[in-house]
This record gives C-alpha cells, sequence and structure tokens, in this order.
C-alpha cells in the first residue's frame, strides 16, 4: 500500500462481544484503536472534536463516532431524507475503486436517522437505493457535550457490494457540523482525510483511506 494512503486497523473480536446500544459504554471498544485525526479541510476554524472506532468479527463491521458538538442541529419534523441533509450528522463512505462507480454512502445524524444511497461520478445520487436487507442496525445518544452514534454493519453485506478486498475497506469517514449563520444553516465538513480539492466535496477518490481488518 501507498505510504500516503491512511490506514486505520480495525482489530478482531468474537462474535457476539459486542452488543451496541447507542451509548459506546461496552468495555469492548477499549479493544479498538482510537482515530481522532479529524479536520476541516476547507475552513481555518478550530475543529470540534471528533473520536471514530472500530472493530470486527466475523459478522459484522461494528463503529463508533463521538462528536462533540456544544449546539446540536437536528432537523425533525417529516423524517425526510432533505431533514437528514440539513442535521449535523456522521458519514461513512465505501468505494470498491477509484473509477467510484459506483460507491455507497451512509449518513447518520444524531437521531440514528440513516441516509444511505448509492452514488456515481459527479455526485449522481441513488436516493432510492438501499444497504442490503439486516446490513445494518444503527443506534445513537445525546451526551451533556455532544452525541453518539454506534452501528453494525453486515461483513455478508460488505461481501455482496464487494467492499472487502484482501482485508481492506476503502472507506471515507466525514462529519457535517451545522451552524446558524446570516444566510441560514451552513455546514462545516470534517474529514479524517485531507481531499484533493479546493472546495468542499467527499465525493472524489482521494477522500478515502483504507480500514484494514487483522486476523489476529
Amino acid at each position: 500500500m501507498s505510504n500516503n494512503i491512511k490506514i486505520y486497523k480495525v482489530n478482531k473480536i468474537e462474535v457476539g462481544q459486542l452488543i451496541i446500544n447507542g451509548k459506546g459504554n461496552s468495555k469492548v471498544w477499549q479493544k479498538a484503536n482510537l482515530l481522532d485525526d479529524f479536520s476541516y479541510p476547507w475552513n481555518k476554524e478550530i475543529v470540534p472534536k471528533t473520536k471514530f472506532k472500530a472493530l470486527w468479527d466475523n459478522e459484522n463491521f461494528h463503529f463508533i463516532f463521538e462528536a462533540i458538538d456544544k449546539k446540536i442541529i437536528l432537523i425533525r419534523e417529516k423524517d425526510t431524507i432533505d431533514e437528514i441533509n440539513t442535521s449535523d450528522r456522521v458519514e461513512l463512505f465505501f468505494k470498491k475503486d477509484n473509477e467510484l462507480n459506483p460507491y455507497y454512502c451512509l449518513e447518520i445524524d444524531s437521531a440514528a436517522r440513516v441516509m444511505d444511497f448509492r452514488a456515481y461520478p459527479n455526485k449522481k445520487f441513488q436516493f432510492d437505493w438501499k444497504w442490503p436487507l439486516n446490513g445494518l442496525d444503527i443506534k445513537s445518544s445525546l451526551t451533556d457535550d455532544g452525541y453518539v452514534v454506534e452501528g453494525s454493519i453486515s461483513i455478508a453485506s460488505l461481501k455482496h457490494l464487494n467492499l472487502i478486498n484482501d482485508s481492506y475497506i476503502k472507506a471515507g469517514i466525514f462529519r457535517a457540523n451545522y451552524h446558524q449563520s446570516s444566510k441560514g444553516l451552513v455546514a462545516n465538513w470534517i474529514s479524517w482525510i485531507l481531499p484533493d480539492s479546493l472546495n468542499p466535496n467527499f465525493h472524489i477518490p482521494s477522500s478515502f483511506g483504507l480500514l484494514h481488518l487483522q486476523n489476529s
């Protein structure tokens, strides 16, 4: 693998060892590596703290986000995609290759609502597509200083979408942090990777890193 590509090592646990509840308080998470190397690629402000961890077993890929957010934006009236799209949220993108034809997106707000869609180059989004049946389990909770999103993605669904290759998953790990301005709601985009783009855009090959599934 290229030395320029960021790699996060996903430690392995036994099936059934981790039960997610949206609070992230299982001691099993202590077995995971901490990823907190997040930044504002297109903003010079101080980035709010974001923590990400992942573990896997023979049945599921488990993940958790802990987001520091003193003023959570959650638009919730009709539980529509547009509401999720204008709410504070965390995001996981998955690609098979740099062609991005297609790639897959999971965007999850603080109420554990999921906007899952298939995408194609140049931001062509297919919102009527859904993650494979029974492939997702997502929970969340609010904390004193932000929110937690915890989830499990079935290994079967990742394999079905051809997203695991030689124990590697090509993934983007992001966060949308909204604030009110004179122009209305404005998003500051947070990323693990610094994408090769002058303008905010996660929908390009350079915004992805690698998740390495450890076998021991």
